[in-house]
Order: structure tokens, then C-alpha cells, then sequence
């Protein structure tokens, strides 16, 4: 029996600016995020709605209309949508396997005595979470 895999869509760039901007805010409106952007990015608001609206398709985004004031919060939390960017490119580049993405970081990466201590923290709870 074959299982058909449904592929989960992925966040472009932009929608990360956007879903950043959607977490710390919701409910907000387009004109809210793009105010937002207006320092770092300077997107029109019609691009920001455009895309918006493209992200509620994709069921990132959900909306509630208010009269004429259209609101958007989050369909995904900012977990979800890390543990999925992060599986992702762990899949990628290292072909699903953690041991070798973070063999790489570490020859590769410099990290601090703080990070270090942090890191073998984060380990030493996981294996006992494991066990």
C-alpha cells in the first residue's frame, strides 16, 4: 500500500519577517506589520498584504474581520515553526541525522565556556529524559 506524503509548505523569508512581526502583535492588521517593517524592510503595504493573504492560503495565518478591518493571528506557533525549519534543513544538509549536524557545528563554530556549559546541560537533561 503506498501512503501518499503530503508536503508541508514552508515559510519563505518574508513570511519569517511577517510571522515575527504576527506573534508578538496578533491580532493585528497588515497596516500593523508593515509599520513594523518600515525600519528594517520598506515594503509597501500592498506587498505586506499580498503576502499576508498568501500565508493565510498556506494556513500559517488565520483572519477575523471586524466591519471592514481585517485581523490576523497565528495558525502555527513560533515553536512549530522553528522544529520545522530547523528538521528541515537537518534532513537537507545532513540527511535527517542530528549527530552530524552537531559534530559540524562544533568543529566549526567557536563557542563560548558559557555555551559550552549551557550545551552540556541541555545534554545531560536529555539523557535523562531518555532513559
Amino acid at each position: 500500500m503506498n501512503k501518499k506524503i503530503i508536503k508541508k509548505p514552508e515559510l519563505a523569508a518574508a513570511e519569517w519577517e511577517i510571522m515575527k512581526i504576527v506573534w508578538q502583535e496578533e491580532p493585528c492588521a497588515a497596516g500593523t506589520v508593515q509599520d513594523c517593517l518600515q525600519k528594517s524592510k520598506n515594503w509597501a503595504y500592498s506587498t505586506v498584504k499580498t503576502t499576508m493573504d498568501r500565508m493565510v492560503k498556506k494556513n500559517f495565518l488565520k483572519t477575523k474581520s471586524i466591519r471592514n478591518l481585517q485581523l490576523f493571528s497565528s495558525n502555527i506557533t513560533e515553536e512549530e515553526a522553528k522544529r520545522d525549519e530547523i528538521f528541515k534543513t537537518i534532513k537537507r544538509a545532513f540527511n535527517g541525522a542530528l549527530t552530524p549536524m552537531m559534530q559540524f557545528l562544533l568543529q566549526n563554530e567557536k563557542f563560548s565556556e558559557k555555551d559550552i556549559k549551557e550545551l552540556r546541560s541541555m545534554v545531560n537533561k536529555a539523557a535523562k529524559r531518555g532513559r
